[in-house]
This record gives structure tokens, sequence and C-alpha cells, in this order.
């Protein structure tokens, strides 16, 4: 028995009430809004009109129920000859009247398809009218030469639609706010935009792959915690609904329970990961980033530091084909230079005794003489800090290692009497690259004493600098973790965000990341709830 064949259903147009519920704040009376795409003004009714048009043009087209599914096209890869696949549509025109050629994206590498008016004569024109860039659209057909030579694939089937774009993509963009607030159209536009994150990619990857050819096991670490150590930074507020909304921070660095872990029993962890500090967002720092951090038992300072240059250098050369030639130079052998000696040799006398009750007194008085820029609520690390900045960081063009920094800007890393200045320093490197601070290195403090008292330091340095909230800041549990045994222990921590600015050339930390930083991703979701706002309101 023949089966009857259920007639093709007719192209309706779409009724308004659907598109007012898909997209709300198209829908504004028309009123005059002005929004900005590729550099110049557009009115509002003028993107409606455009999206409107392109969703009826689609439903008399082709009807959704009639769009090619993914498991129909996976099922004619094995049943077709030829080559198939779904690709996005870069460009379209017209040669005469004969031949129509369209630009495909494979794997981000352009491709071109050629289509006959002879072979596929009754449908060309129709696939022509409705095609438009960023389509993404299922081709068949055989490798072919045009008539210049050029490599390309022969449509022996008119193209199927398998998802349309309802928007026009612009040849480029200017505007500050569609640069941030539309990272998804940025990246239509600009492919460096999704370079850069084969550059993230390519580093987190060398990461894993270095660490783990160390024996080092990756381990995850709470990011909800009662406390906020492992860093002196201010952290993000949240509560718990099932913990009677007792407030719990999110976390600000891995660090002590990474080495809650060692004194388990583990030899070599490491962590890459999100961490949030509730500070400041500019050109080099996000609330919210990636860090990476590894401990290691038994390894000392000087490994440390052989290790970080091992990385670098690695890293380095993977991601050199992301990067223009010779825009990023790193020597075999890395430079140091030590905190107090440096900074006395620039300064052209020594420093007073930093554990001195007069050392504040005595540095703020330097600050004067010399006019340099006082910090705010200057404490004793916040001067070094600022001296470090002013003296030393600018002479760390190539990649060069800071070691020894004074006890004050160190309480979590071990320290000693340093022979040549007398003073008591840590067991610590920075590495700066380019004059920024790329990782941070030191053997870690495992006298439960010792601890405790660097963190009662720690709470005098910030009730100066008007942060402290007494005895809570002090984690009494990594302190009794502590006296359980912690083995001697190198540990090592990157900016991930920093390094891969520093790997692919880019100034500001919101390139690297997908959304941009924090101002980009809240300026989304509100400019979307004023759209949202606004059309209901209509």
């Amino acid at each position: 028995m023949a089966h009857r064949v259920a007639p093709r259903p007719r192209a309706s147009k779409m009724p308004q009430h659907v598109i007012r519920r898909l997209r709300p704040y198209l829908f504004t009376n028309f009123a005059r809004i002005v929004r900005y795409a590729s550099g110049q003004a557009v009115e509002a009714h003028a993107a409606s009109n455009d999206y409107l048009r392109r969703v009826e043009h689609l439903e008399s087209a082709k009807p959704r129920a009639e769009w090619s599914m993914l498991g129909n096209l996976r099922r004619c890869l094995k049943t077709r000859p030829g080559k198939r696949g779904l690709f996005l549509l870069s460009s379209i025109r017209a040669a005469g009247s004969k031949l129509v050629f369209v630009t495909i994206l494979e794997d981000e590498h352009p491709l071109q398809i050629v289509l006959k008016h002879a072979q596929l004569a009754d449908t060309i024109k129709k696939f022509a009218a409705i095609a438009r860039k960023g389509d993404t659209y299922s081709f068949t057909g055989l490798a072919h030469r045009t008539a210049r030579g050029q490599l390309s694939l022969l449509a022996t089937e008119t193209p199927a639609l398998v998802s349309p774009s309802l928007h026009q993509i612009p040849e480029e963009l200017a505007d500050p706010e569609t640069l941030s607030h539309y990272r998804h159209v940025h990246m239509l536009v600009d492919p460096n935009v999704r370079q850069v994150l084969k550059v993230r990619h390519t580093v987190e990857r060398t990461i894993d792959d270095f660490l783990c050819a160390k024996d080092f096991l990756k381990v995850n670490t709470p990011i909800l915690q009662a406390g906020a150590g492992g860093a002196i930074a201010r952290p993000f507020v949240t509560q718990a609904t099932d913990l009677h909304g007792k407030k719990l921070n999110l976390r600000i660095a891995p660090e002590l329970w990474l080495k809650r872990l060692i004194v388990g029993g583990m030899s070599r962890i490491y962590e890459m990961g999100p961490v949030f500090r509730n500070e400041g967002v500019d050109a080099t720092h996000n609330p919210e980033f990636t860090m990476c951090e590894f401990y290691a038992a038994h390894a000392t300072l000087g490994e440390l530091m052989e290790w970080t240059e091992h990385l670098m250098l690695r890293l380095h050369q993977d991601t050199k084909q992301y990067r223009k030639e010779a825009s990023l130079e790193i020597a075999t052998s890395f430079a140091q230079l030590e905190f107090i000696p440096t900074l006395e040799s620039k300064l052209g006398y020594a420093l007073p005794d930093l554990e001195s009750t007069d050392a504040v007194n005595q540095l703020t008085k330097l600050f004067h003489d010399r006019n340099i820029p006082m910090p705010h609520n200057p404490s004793l690390p916040r001067l070094l800090d600022a001296l470090a900045a002013h003296y030393i960081e600018p002479l760390c063009d190539r990649p060069t290692f800071i070691t020894h920094h004074p006890v004050a800007l160190s309480p979590l890393a071990k320290r000693f009497q340093c022979t040549q200045s007398g003073q008591w320093v840590s067991a610590r490197a920075e590495l700066f690259i380019n004059h920024c601070e790329i990782a941070n290195m030191y053997e870690e403090q495992n006298s439960p004493f010792e601890q405790r008292q660097a963190f009662l330091e720690q709470l005098k340095y910030r009730a100066i600098d008007g942060e402290s909230d007494g005895e809570a800041s002090i984690d009494h549990s990594y302190i009794e973790a502590l006296e359980w045994g912690l083995p001697p222990t190198g540990g090592w921590g990157c900016g991930v965000d920093r390094l891969v600015m520093l790997l692919s050339g880019r100034s500001r930390i919101g390139d690297v990341l997908s959304f941009g930083n924090l101002r980009n991703v809240v300026g989304v979701a509100q400019s979307k709830q004023a759209s949202t706002s606004r059309g209901s309101s209509m």
C-alpha cells in the first residue's frame, strides 16, 4: 500500500505576539532610541524592521519544521559520496548569471564553495536570496579547482540551512559599548578575539602537561569557605541558606587548603581555578581571575625558580604561533635582583632596621625627602611595596627574579637573617617580565608558632590599613593543621590571566577573558534588563 505524502504546510507569517514574546525590547512603538553598531548610530526601529523582515523571510522560504536536523545530516555523511559538513557562511557573491561563490569557515579557515546554475537551477536562486553572513549551512560537494586554479568545493546539492542568523553581522565594530556588551558579536567580526582564547587554552594545557610530567596531582579545593586566608585581600561575602544565614567568603586564594593536603601526606599537588578579590577593576586587575598554585614537599626556592624558567620557556614556545614574530623574547637564563641590596644601591644608603618600632617613621621621612608618592594608610608593607615599585620593578624589562623580600611582605614564607644586610628576609622570589609580576614562589613557613606570630603581625598592619576585622582574621584551623607536621615545602602561584596577556601581547586583562572584566559582565546583564523592561512597558 502506497504511503500518502502529507501536503507541505503553507508558510505563514509569524504572528506579532510571538515575536513580541521572544524579543520584547524590539517593540518600543518605534520611539527614537539610538544604539551604536559598527561605529555608526542607527535607530532602534531600523534594527527592529530588519529583524522582523528576516524572520518572516525565513518562515516564508523554509518553515522551521522542515529545517535539517543534525541526526539526518550525520546519516548523510555515511550514505552519500563527496565531502559534506556543517559550516559557517562568511560571504556570498554572484558571478554573472551562471555561478555563485560562497566563502565558508571550516575550523576558522576560509574555504570557497562554487554553486553552478546549470546543476542547481531550480533552487540556487532561492538559496542566494535567503543566505546571509553568519548562517550555518550543510554543504555537499566534490573537490574542484576554479578557472584561476583556486581549490574549492563544487556543490552537488543545494546547501541546506541549519541555523540562520537573524541579524546583520557588521563588517567592523568601533563603538566601545558594543565591543564590551556584545562579546559574541565582537567575536564574529574580529577573529583575533577568538585567537586570544586559543592562547589561553594553550597556556592552561601546557601548565597541566608540565606539572603532570613532574608527578603533580591536580586537585580541587573549596571556593566557599568560612575564612579568607592565603593572601592579603578583601573577600566577597555571601550567605548559605542551609547554614542558617552563616556568612561565607569566596576564596581569595587556595593556598591554605592546598598546604593542608601536603600535611595529609600528598607530596606534589596543584590547582588551577577561579579566585575572587573584592577590589578594583583596571587594566591588569579583575575581581574574578584564574590562579594556578602548586606545592611540592622538600622543594627549595632554587628548584622553584629553575622550574619556573623551564615552564616560561615552554609556554613561550607553545604559544609562538599566535604571536607576531619577535613580539616577545624570553632569554634562556633569567636575571636575579635581591630586594634589600638592590633597593639600598638605588637609594645610596642602608635601610633602617625593619624590625624596629621606628621603621615606619624613617621610611615615611624617606618618601618625603625623595618626593616619592606616599601610599594610602602607609603601613610597613605598603611602604616597602611602593619602594619596590618605584626603584626595583622598573629594572625588570627582561625576565627577572626579585628575591628575599622583607618578612613584612611575606607572612606565609620561611624567614632567615640576610648575612649581607643583617635584615630578616623571606625565602621568596617573584618573577617579573616586561615590568609585570608573573609568578610568586617561596619556601613555606611550617612552624605553627612562627606562623601564628606572623598572622598577628599581619593583623597589626591591616589595622593601620583600615582593613582589620580582629582575631577572626587568623585562621586557627590552619595553624592547628601545621601542628600535625608540614614537611619542608615549596609553593608557587601564578595569575593565569596576566600570563595570557603577556603571551598574547594584550595590555588589558578584559581582552583575555571570554566576556571581559566585571564591568563588562555586569553591563551586559544591565543592558538586557533595561531593554526588556523598556519593551514590556510599551
